[in-house]
């Protein structure tokens, strides 16, 4: 009555529907295997009754040669031999059919969960750090696509095999069958507790692992930030806080799990010490042969054994529902509003021979509904002219450019894009209408085509060239040996902080959109180049329109408008504003 008990109140504050809800998400990636598993179902069937035969055969084969029935010992030597090599073969093959459903699983599981990232809503995706979506994405995506199949076909072989035993022990004997089931009730008495502890374990130690993996993201990534201010030692001192604290979960859990595996095996030898004295009873009062003792041992062990794995398969399923709870947080993000891609493609095919138009109408944003970042913010964007955002660190430039991209959504106010007779409002579905050049390092590993075929895959090698020529880069690029298809490294390794972001203007410039946003995208390059590369874009055959974002005034004198973004307000600079901007500088 207590167990029913807790069981309701787990029902009523929701834990039942949310473990159930988690392991029917699991069980959604195995029907498109279901033939494959109902297969592995039947050979496993077919392993376990391989076995429980052999046993039974080997019973007389042993009465065979004590002097029982001494003629059938050539047919009970075939049918054992046959048996056990139809068992070894079963077990082969449920073995390579295991690790195909498992990985088929793992892979499909893995795309659904990196395109419902690549789909899930920007801010929404940020609240996760990117180390704890990797730990989720391999970690947690390979213990679930193994509990595929050790939930429902291992929970069937196991029955089969528990059964199979069970009916050879009661055929022969039934007293012993009743002494082979007398560690049942402590079994599930011990996995009642394990099974209470179980998620809260396995709870915290995926959020000890993700912290960890973060840490190591985070410190590779800002090495050499680390080494340069000789932090070496600390990030070390670090490390050790953070395995500390996934070593004593892991430890706590440990000592649990060995308490109660001690129960469980002295249980076990108890009632196999039963099962044995039972047996060697029986064989000195001459009720049985020598070899149903023999198989009377064998059963009852199998009986053991089949149970405690049938037992087992709880915790197994709650770790893997814990790791799906983790993997549906992220497929159950707010998805962008990307509906009307189509028309989008359509307006931005217009845009390359009738120009774009951007408008920005007193918009309202904050990023979280409570301190606005832009009030009432307006702006204007044509196509062939240069727009500067300038102002403080921290304004609002950078997420004025978001907000263009449909990366964060505006509270108040309108965004419309115009190309000929189209007209749309801006969201994640018109997102084609922009390359984009943001902060920082942006090149992949790979090759400099590579890189730059990104944005366009069918480019040829002349139109490669032609736009590293309109950044500035191919003076650099045609140095090298291999040209274009020289090698990128890791986040640009291999070229200077300005190679870099003359190599990301480039990418942009050979992207079909009618619109580049470059986000401090030209601060590495001397005066020279940053106005050699504006001016290039401006007069590209392409009819480009360009935003840029700077905090360097040398560059306001060939922009066609400039837009000062200061104390959430956005307005249009003159031109003495400009000239005392430039002077300050």
């Amino acid at each position: 009555m207590e167990f029913l008990s807790k069981v309701i109140r787990g029902i009523r504050n929701g834990k039942m529907q949310e473990f159930i809800g988690e392991i029917l998400w699991i069980f959604r990636f195995s029907v498109r295997y279901r033939w494959q598993i109902l297969w592995y179902i039947v050979v496993g069937i077919l392993s376990t009754g391989m076995g429980l035969g052999s046993s039974v055969v080997s019973k007389y084969m042993i009465d065979t040669v004590t002097g029982y029935h001494s003629s059938q010992l050539a047919l009970a030597a075939s049918l054992y031999i046959g048996m056990r090599v139809a068992q070894i073969l079963a077990n082969m093959l449920t073995d390579y059919i295991s690790a195909g459903i498992s990985i088929h699983v793992e892979q499909e599981i893995r795309a659904n969960v990196f395109a419902r990232i690549m789909q899930a809503d920007w801010q929404a995706l940020a609240e996760y750090h990117s180390g704890d979506i990797l730990n989720r994405v391999n970690s947690d995506v390979s213990t679930v696509s193994s509990s595929v199949l050790s939930l429902v076909p291992d929970a069937i072989t196991r029955s089969v095999q528990f059964l199979g035993a069970l009916c050879i022990i009661l055929y022969y004997d039934p007293p012993l069958a009743v002494l082979s089931l007398l560690s049942a009730p402590v079994t599930i008495l011990v996995s009642k507790t394990l099974m209470r502890n179980m998620r809260r374990f396995n709870k915290k130690l995926r959020e000890s692992s993700s912290r960890m993996m973060s840490f190591h993201e985070e410190s590779f990534q800002n090495i050499q930030f680390i080494k340069s201010f000789g932090l070496t030692r600390q990030y070390g001192e670090r490390l050790d806080e953070v395995q500390k604290e996934y070593r004593d979960c892991t430890m706590e859990y440990k000592r649990f799990s060995i308490k109660t595996a001690a129960m469980m095996s002295f249980t076990g030898m108890a009632v196999s010490s039963l099962c044995f004295g039972w047996g060697i009873y029986r064989l000195w009062t001459g009720r049985i042969t020598y070899g149903t003792m023999t198989l009377f041992l064998q059963m009852s062990s199998t009986l053991a054994s089949a149970f405690s794995l049938l037992i087992n398969l709880v915790p197994g399923a709650i770790s893997a529902a814990t790791s799906a709870g983790r993997i549906m947080e992220l497929t159950e993000l707010p998805k962008e509003n990307a509906a009307e891609e189509q028309r989008a493609a359509q307006l931005a095919a217009v845009a390359q021979t009738d120009g774009i138009e951007l408008d920005v109408d007193h918009i309202d944003f904050s990023y979280d509904n409570s301190r606005l970042i832009l009030h009432q913010a307006c702006l204007r964007v044509q196509s062939g002219e240069v727009i500067a955002l300038v102002g403080p660190s921290g304004e609002g430039k950078t997420t004025m450019l978001r907000i263009l991209l449909g990366l964060v959504n505006v509270q108040a106010g309108a965004l419309r894009a115009r190309a000929g007779a189209e007209d749309m409002s801006l969201s994640a579905s018109t997102r084609c209408l922009f390359s984009y050049v943001p902060q920082g390092n942006t090149m992949f590993s790979g090759t400099v085509a590579d890189n730059l075929r990104m944005v366009k895959p069918d480019a040829t090698d002349e139109q490669l060239i032609a736009v590293l020529r309109d950044a500035c880069a191919y003076e650099f690029i045609e140095k090298l040996p291999d040209g274009i298809y020289s090698k990128v490294k890791e986040r640009g390794g291999g070229f200077s902080e300005g190679q870099a972001q003359r190599l990301a203007i480039a990418r942009a410039l050979l992207s079909p959109a009618p619109v580049m946003l470059l986000d401090e995208a030209t601060s590495a390059l001397d005066v020279a180049t940053e106005r050699r590369v504006l001016r290039n874009i401006m007069h590209s055959e392409q009819n480009k329109a360009c935003v840029v974002t700077t905090h360097r005034p040398s560059v306001l004198g060939i922009c066609t408008r400039i837009y000062r973004i200061s104390d959430r307000q956005v307005t249009l600079a003159n031109q003495q504003e400009v000239d005392a901007w430039i002077q300050d500088f």
